[in-house]
């Protein structure tokens, strides 16, 4: 319950915040048995193990926003935003060049979602592309990337999570799984294809008819998120090389940073992918972000494009421009506790349903799929979904002698991202609003049907895999399935303009 009437409730709302403290505080009721003064205890008990769990990723966002906001201070965001108007001449090429750096960079979801936005929102903006649409790209090429490429967090989080469960080598069965997992493939898919196509529909439609005709990328009188940037005044002799070097070095100084934290530099990691798999992403975030903000000192002050005080007056000011994210992350990883098995269980007894349940073995991918896809969309967490069902899948496959257990194991792995995808309290649906400047909830609404259109098409998917195990005919299958509906939606789209003009 608690997790529904979050999500309900923002949808309806359209206020994410008092609708996460309603749910985690409905989850503490019920788990307290509605003694009032032990569910204020357990909440803030909670919250205070969440934010100490995730203090890196506070950190990370701060010095993000810091460095953001001094770059646009220098006026390299501005420079380079007119440098990529007149080298990326279209929309389409806008959001294409968007769609490309946010699969370049598969290293880590969050390190995507918020280095994305910093890069390409000058250049959506020039050429009218909303908001919303550019944190669909965003967040459509962050965790469906990520779960496909071998040298990522995820990768290594899925291996060992396989391993634990009675998997013989965790990572050699999650590379057999990429070919199946349907959801990443078509999401990548539909993106290039509206990209190219501009196809709008749902929600989405209208945000991006603002964009283009009324040159409003928000289509919402309320975006505080943007308040602070649009209030930073730029510095007029800014160059491009004042936002590409602060933002290679973050991303120099990252994937360096995960490298030693790993172990690579002190002996302790014998390979790069060992290094990766044992490495700590957000407290190495935290160390590219601060040395990237010590490239942007050195960079800036000595040409006197910014003054001392107003560098750190910058400081500040990015600092502040984030406090919405930190808010929202606090209140999603607090409900996503209060779901835990240390509390209510969420994920335990939905597990349990799959589990106790005697289900054709043909069909079990396609319903793992959806389990996956509610328990993410309900908890907020794909690495917790995949934590949860993995171990249930691998026993259950195992027990009845089937060869379906890489097309279940991927099904999971598809759910769970699907789920993660389009769940309002999902951290890293939050940080693809933060790094695009959207509205959270406009960000969700836009997104599910797009994303929802590729899941039909995954569980018809999941289908053909179970009852074929062979992941050319499948795979086959989906992509042709998934283009012929996009082309009808197209067509759909040409049709309706047709009839309004």
């Amino acid at each position: 319950m608690p997790p529904i009437i979050a999500i309900v409730l923002a949808l309806l709302t359209k206020e994410v915040i008092s609708s996460l403290l309603i749910g985690i505080l409905s989850g503490t009721l019920i788990y307290t048995h509605f003694d009032v003064v032990k569910t204020i205890d357990v909440t803030f008990g909670i919250m205070s193990d969440k934010l100490g769990g995730n203090a890196s990723i506070i950190l990370f966002l701060a010095l993000l926003g810091a460095l953001v906001c001094v770059i646009t201070k220098a006026g390299g965001s501005a420079a380079y935003g007119d440098w990529a108007v007149k080298k990326l001449k279209t929309r389409a090429g806008a959001q294409f060049a968007t769609g490309v750096l946010g699969a370049l960079i598969f290293i880590d979801d969050y390190f995507n979602c918020l280095t994305v936005g910093t890069v390409m929102r000058p250049v959506t903006d020039k050429h009218h592309v909303s908001r919303a649409k550019l944190a669909y790209i965003i967040d459509a090429t962050a965790a469906p990337v990520c779960i496909i490429a071998p040298i990522s967090s995820w990768a290594v989080a899925v291996g060992s999570t396989m391993e634990s469960s009675g998997v013989a080598d965790g990572m050699a069965t999650f590379i057999q799984t990429i070919p199946f997992n349907l959801y990443a493939f078509l999401t990548i898919i539909m993106v290039v294809f509206i990209c190219w196509t501009n196809l709008d529909y749902g929600p989405m439609a209208k945000f991006e008819h603002n964009a283009v005709f009324k040159n409003d990328l928000h289509s919402n009188p309320d975006h505080p998120e943007d308040i602070e940037e649009s209030g930073t005044q730029s510095a007029k002799k800014g160059k491009v090389y004042d936002l590409i070097i602060p933002i290679v070095a973050l991303i120099v100084f990252s994937i360096l940073a995960m490298l030693y934290v790993g172990g690579l530099f002190t002996g302790e990691a014998s390979s790069i992918g060992e290094a990766f798999g044992n490495t700590d992403a957000s407290k190495s975030l935290c160390m590219g972000g601060l040395g990237a903000l010590v490239v942007a000192f050195i960079l800036f002050l000595p040409r006197k494009i910014l003054g001392f005080r107003d560098f750190m007056d910058g400081i500040t000011e990015g600092v502040k421009s984030m406090v919405p994210a930190f808010i929202i992350l606090t209140l999603a990883w607090t409900i996503s506790g209060v779901c835990s098995a240390d509390y209510l269980n969420t994920g335990g007894f939905v597990g349990h349903l799959v589990e106790t349940s005697n289900m054709p073995l043909q069909i079990l991918p396609a319903v793992v799929f959806v389990v996956a896809s509610l328990l993410a969309f309900a908890t907020g967490t794909s690495w917790g979904t995949f934590g949860i069902l993995i171990p249930i899948v691998v026993p259950i496959i195992g027990a009845t002698g089937s060869n379906l257990l890489i097309p279940a194991l991927a099904a999971t792995l598809a759910g769970a991202v699907y789920g993660d995808h389009i769940s309002p309290i999902s951290d890293t649906t939050i940080l693809s609003s933060t790094g695009a400047r959207c509205n959270h909830i406009d960000h969700v609404t836009t997104q599910i049907p797009y994303a929802t259109t590729v899941s039909a098409v995954c569980f018809v998917g999941f289908l053909i895999a179970g009852f074929t195990n062979n992941v050319y005919i499948t795979l086959a299958a989906s992509i042709v399935m998934m283009l012929a509906v996009l082309v009808v939606l197209k067509l759909i789209q040409k049709k309706k303009e047709a009839v309004n003009a």
